[in-house]
């Protein structure tokens, strides 16, 4: 456990996934208001999303992305893969993945949010995806030892409070040779302590 995760810890780490599930429950409704950064089609441009992946996701569906970054630049998902998306929020990276995996292969989703998991599942069946969608939090994958050969997140881990906790639970399930495609906000300098300790700051 690195010395930010002992601070947090010893304040609140049930206190910050409340205030994380407080405010994805209305992000599980619309995005729209909910970030200081463009959501939906314009946001997944934004960031790097080709077109083309886009085409997979229907309007509706792509309407919920409010992700930090593009994952899938960071190596391509193949026919037969297994997939994990953590905090999979509304499941337009899902769709994708699952659409590039194809019928051989497996998405998954989890998430910590309930309303957000619920929010996957219509937003996979809208899109025709067979993904799967489960409730569970980073630091406590429901899932076996080497099940998939690649773990997707995109603005997840820096929800967790237990970073290390959550990184040890990808490093699990990943087969020999898996590979994490992480797209998330990351400090270049240590945040004030009020900053750190603050459960608002933490659902951001």
């Amino acid at each position: 456990m690195t010395e930010g995760e002992k601070r947090v810890t010893s304040i609140d780490v049930d206190g910050v996934r409340d205030a994380v599930r407080k405010k994805y429950v209305h992000v599980a409704r619309t995005p729209e208001g909910r970030f200081q950064y463009p959501v939906g089609r314009a946001g997944a441009l934004a960031v790097g999303y080709d077109p083309a992946l886009l085409a997979a996701v229907p309007e509706a569906v792509l309407s919920f992305f409010c992700g930090v970054g593009n994952p899938f630049a960071l190596g391509a998902i193949t026919a037969g893969d297994a997939v994990l998306d953590v905090g999979c929020g509304a499941g337009i990276d899902l769709v994708i993945a699952q659409h590039l995996a194809g019928p051989r292969g497996r998405a998954s989703g989890v998430d910590l949010i309930p309303e957000m998991a619920d929010r996957a599942r219509l937003n996979v069946g809208l899109a025709g995806a067979a993904a799967d969608v489960v409730v569970g939090a980073a630091e406590a994958l429901p899932y076996d030892d080497g099940t998939f050969d690649v773990v997707i997140s995109n603005g997840s881990f820096n929800l967790s409070p237990l970073k290390a906790q959550s990184f040890g639970e990808v490093w699990r399930v990943l087969r020999p040779g898996g590979r994490l495609q992480c797209a998330d906000i990351v400090l270049q300098e240590a945040l004030p302590p009020e900053v750190a300790n603050s459960l608002e700051a933490w659902s951001e």
